[in-house]
């Protein structure tokens, strides 16, 4: 973990959605040094599965050592956003440090995503980022500090990542484009800089995404705290830059990642924007070696999709089955299959002991997945993982994306009882 030094001591940090995950943690680590923190977000009233409102986040950053100052922003009304800032600026006297965390995400394709939802996305995401920058520069200006963190990607052009939520990554990189921007214009005033982390962050907001289990995939956002603490300390030449938190870090002498670990050990999910080889992502997801192979597994992963196959899959698939696996997952998938012995399978896993074979599942599918026989058969066999046939367009997903994203978790337990 990074220490504190006790340089942001007075600073006001300006934070949107401050009430949970990520920015809470940025304002934790900065009230540790006696910071005073304007919590600018929605949640006044606690969410049943997402915890945390600007009061009880105060509190937090007040018993951490800091001064709190709960707002109620929504980053789409500007109005809303004037009066957050002038309240900050009459309370602790001006603005030091911004930090547009607030967003929204629909991992959805073009057909299967709603108007309001890209109107949601365009609006808080860079819409809401433009527009708390421009209410608080004026007085970013007047500061010895004076930085603008966006929690956005590096604008990696890279296809993969549009063709499966062109909205959402619209949306995410109009965030790292103001930091384009900005930086030029404030250049010698302001910094401002974007980051974004190297590994999936454990939030509430990811629980409802990911499902049950997936934290065991996840960093804590104590990694994203210690990495935007390290930008504030830094003068404002250091601008423009588009900083993963993991590398900056290292830079900072940080060697045991382990520390921010959910679950030290386990295989981290990547997340999205950042792969280390841009131009050939499909390749990157071949190379991975599948765990030691039992005969049926070896047989599976030969060069050509030997006959039956599919088949053979979901024999095995059924002997794996257990009422724990039912219980833990409650979906129904669909597997739509192109290729030699493709055709439609389903694997039932909300009723009873669970149920696995061809055609259609006798209740509601939950989730409906298309590829090719090979990569189906390469997925359930563990060579290639869920997550990564989804970002490299060989795995198309319908239907409730969160019952999806279990999948992976799902596949590890079934190749541990095989």
């Amino acid at each position: 973990m990074l220490p504190n030094t006790g340089k942001l001591a007075g600073c006001t940090l300006f934070i949107t959605g401050a009430s949970r995950g990520i920015g809470k943690a940025i304002a934790l680590k900065a009230a540790k040094d006696g910071a005073n923190i304007v919590i600018a977000a929605k949640t006044t009233q606690a969410h049943p599965k997402l915890p945390g409102t600007i009061y009880t986040a105060a509190e937090e950053i007040e018993a951490a050592g800091g001064k709190a100052l709960p707002c109620v922003v929504d980053v789409r009304d500007e109005q809303q956003i004037s009066d957050a800032v002038e309240k900050a600026v009459q309370k602790f006297g001006g603005i030091d440090v911004l930090v547009n965390n607030a967003s929204a995400i629909s991992l959805t394709n073009t057909l299967e995503t709603p108007t309001k939802r890209v109107d949601l996305m365009m609006s808080v995401n860079t819409r809401g980022t433009y527009l708390t920058s421009k209410a608080c520069i004026p007085y970013l200006k007047k500061s010895k500090i004076a930085h603008i963190l966006n929690l956005s990607p590096p604008l990696n052009l890279n296809p993969i990542w549009f063709k499966q939520h062109c909205a959402y990554t619209i949306a995410k990189y109009g965030m790292s484009m103001c930091v384009l921007g900005m930086a030029e214009e404030f250049k010698g005033e302001i910094a401002v800089n974007a980051l974004w982390p190297k590994t999936a962050i454990h939030t509430a907001a990811m629980d409802m995404l990911g499902g049950s289990g997936v934290e065991s995939q996840c960093r804590k956002a104590d990694i994203i705290a210690d990495a935007a603490y390290s930008i504030f300390s830094k003068p404002k030449s250091f601008t423009g830059n588009f900083i993963i938190d993991e590398n900056l870090l290292k830079e900072e002498g940080i060697k045991n990642f382990d520390v921010y670990a959910v679950k030290p050990g386990h295989p981290l999910l990547p997340d999205f924007f950042v792969d280390e080889y841009p131009e050939t992502i499909s390749k990157e997801v071949e190379k991975q070696q599948a765990p030691p192979a039992k005969d049926w597994k070896q047989y599976l992963q030969q060069p050509r999709l030997a006959a039956g196959a599919v088949e053979e899959t979901f024999k095995i698939l059924k002997t794996a089955l257990s009422e724990d696996i039912v219980k833990a997952t409650q979906a129904v998938y669909l597997f739509e299959l192109s290729g030699e012995d493709g055709g439609t399978w389903y694997l039932d896993l909300k009723n009873n002991g669970g149920y696995a074979g061809s055609g259609q599942p006798s209740d509601q599918v939950d989730v409906v997945m298309t590829m090719t026989t090979s990569d189906f058969v390469k997925m359930f066999s563990g060579k290639l993982k869920p997550t990564m046939a989804f970002m490299s367009g060989k795995l198309k997903i319908k239907g409730n994306m969160a019952l999806a994203i279990k999948l992976e978790r799902l596949m590890t337990q079934m190749n541990s009882r095989l």
